[in-house]
């Protein structure tokens, strides 16, 4: 039996030749450097902090690990991996053959015309051994190109979940931001309401007295009321905002998620060392899987092209045969079988060769899809980058502006109270000053916004 199968397996030593096309990096089609002024902020780096370091806060980063943990997305993208690796091992196992136990017995009756004696006759077969089934020697790289697909789509989904861990992060990040931001705007719009409201009053004691007219009157109205509705409508989008962060997070917030301010507590991100163009293609997770989707579609190839040869498979048995149940570990009754088998193409009505240029274009389509996730990645970078560059000064230019807005107020106020001016100046400068309040804010909503987006682009957290 071991004599049968030892053979076998010296063959199986002999196969594995690919026929797959040598691999080669396709070249990045994007510029050396970013573009204009961007350049001056990318110092070349080999290590950026990992999302714990780059984001500061306590409860965000609480935030975050209740994600990692309970997201459901992130979740079926974990399983799927796991799936995939599954089907490897699977596509993997078929490089070995396969040796099973059998054991099988039967009984067969002859006609008499059929028999060689002229007389029907009942025949009893018995075995007990080990066999191996049919196994496909891969003297042409089949199989080894199937298992190189498979490997190569296990290693894309992996690399895939990393890239969906980094949106995840950020993404909880900007809400947990976004939700902070209209917190504070609601907080500037019920200021805004309560001034309104004691203009309101100012307004009504004098029009109640004889000194002031219905039209300052209604002027502070509907002031008061439009202040009124941007409080409310910020209270609506406060709740929307700790939804959508609840559906990230996947579990119930904790009571003190967001207990900050954007403009004064919210800690700053740790600085991004940007790094050249070339560096997005190891430390982008989605580059990454592309390039190892792309590896798949030339392994197919070699596949596809093995098509066109002989397939040679084996099949062997080893062990106890008789004719009779009580005979069969009789001394004598050794049985082995050997059957190799070879299939040569001739004809398939062109399906092999139209398979083979289905994987030649399946590569052309996913090396035009590699090149887009390489410009994709440099267009992000460099927009977050373009952003970075002004949104300090944008921030300085709006507190000079609330600053500017609020001594107007204060001296609109003054000039009110003394009867020197009507209330329409007053008007004016408390939605100036409210404006420009909401202004500043989403300016700081934005550094942190951009801030995660340079964090997601750059691949969040690499390290060499």
């Amino acid at each position: 039996m071991l004599k049968t199968i030892y053979p076998a397996l010296g063959l199986v030593l002999l196969s594995g030749c690919s026929m797959a096309p040598d691999y080669q990096r396709p070249a990045p089609p994007v510029a050396e450097t970013y573009l204009g002024d961007l350049a001056a902020t990318t110092a070349s780096s080999q290590h950026a902090p990992h999302w714990q370091e780059f984001y500061q806060e306590p409860e965000l980063q609480a935030l975050i690990e209740l994600a990692l943990a309970n997201n459901r997305d992130l979740r079926v993208s974990e399983l799927t991996t796991e799936q995939l690796r599954a089907y490897f091992r699977i596509q993997r196992s078929a490089l070995l053959p396969n040796i099973d136990g059998a054991a099988n017995g039967s009984r067969q009756r002859t006609p008499a015309d059929l028999s060689s004696s002229g007389q029907s006759t009942i025949s009893s077969r018995y075995q007990v051994g080990l066999q191996m089934p049919a196994y496909e020697l891969d003297f042409f790289g089949r199989v080894q190109s199937l298992r190189d697909e498979a490997l190569q789509q296990y290693l894309a989904t992996e690399t895939a979940q990393a890239s969906v861990e980094i949106s995840l992060i950020a993404a909880v990040a900007n809400q947990y931001h976004i939700l902070i931001a209209l917190r504070e705007q609601r907080r500037l719009a019920a200021e805004a309401m309560d001034a309104a409201q004691k203009a309101y009053n100012i307004n009504e004691d004098s029009f109640n007295g004889g000194v002031g007219t219905e039209l300052d009157l209604r002027t502070a109205e509907a002031q008061l009321q439009a202040y009124r509705a941007s409080e409310l409508a910020f209270l609506e989008q406060v709740r929307q905002a700790e939804n959508r962060l609840t559906e990230l997070v996947g579990t119930v917030l904790p009571a003190d998620h967001t207990s900050g301010s954007i403009l004064a507590n919210c800690s700053q991100p740790a600085t991004l060392p940007v790094g050249l163009p070339s560096e997005l293609l190891m430390r982008r997770p989605d580059i990454r899987a592309a390039e190892h989707v792309l590896q798949a579609a030339n392994a197919k190839i070699g596949a596809a092209r093995a098509a066109f040869f002989p397939s040679v498979k084996l099949t062997a048995f080893g062990g106890m045969a008789s004719s009779e149940l009580s005979g069969l570990f009789d001394g004598g009754s050794a049985a082995w079988s050997f059957a190799p088998q070879v299939t040569v193409p001739i004809f398939a009505g062109g399906r092999n060769k139209a398979n083979l240029q289905v994987a030649e274009l399946q590569k052309q389509i996913e090396i035009a899809n590699y090149e887009k996730s390489i410009q994709s990645a440099f267009r992000e970078v460099a927009d977050a980058l373009a952003v970075r560059l002004t949104i300090n000064q944008r921030i300085d230019a709006q507190t000079a502006r609330v600053e500017a807005a609020r001594r107007r107020n204060e001296l609109s106020d003054q000039r009110f109270n003394a009867g020197v001016d009507s209330y329409l100046p007053v008007l004016l400068a408390q939605q100036e000053l409210f404006a420009a309040q909401q202004d500043l804010v989403r300016a700081h909503l934005d550094r942190l916004t951009n801030q995660s987006a340079l964090f997601a682009a750059l691949g969040g957290g690499w390290e060499e």
